[in-house]
């Protein structure tokens, strides 16, 4: 069984990315949107997202949607294999993760165990 190593966004993630990456006058070539994992939250771990004009030396780079995606290495041991969606609500909205590593979370959505 082959282990899946990238990450995705959905469609609506996608659009809502391009969409801050327009906002912020960067360009779709070299810009992109960071994903991370930082210690920290209420289940040990916190997602990150930015926006970075361009790719670090060491990062992994993913396209997904049309949108390139900067994973650093010890981020990407936590990530595998993650789909990140957006959700909007009348409760509100937000980038969220689907993370198959995740061995817990709370109620945030943007916090997780491992």
């Amino acid at each position: 069984m082959e282990t899946v190593t990238t990450i995705v966004l959905t469609p609506e993630a996608a659009e809502k990315a391009r969409q801050f990456i327009a906002e912020e006058r960067l360009s779709l070539d070299a810009a992109g949107l960071r994903v991370s994992v930082l210690p920290g939250g209420c289940s040990g771990f916190q997602y990150g997202l930015n926006l970075e004009e361009q790719a670090r030396e060491d990062d992994e780079i993913f396209e997904s949607e049309g949108i390139r995606l900067f994973v650093d290495p010890f981020s990407m041991q936590y990530l595998k294999g993650t789909q990140i969606g957006y959700h909007s609500s009348f409760q509100g909205s937000g980038f969220t993760f689907s993370n198959p590593n995740a061995s817990g979370g709370c109620g945030c959505g943007s916090s997780f165990a491992v």
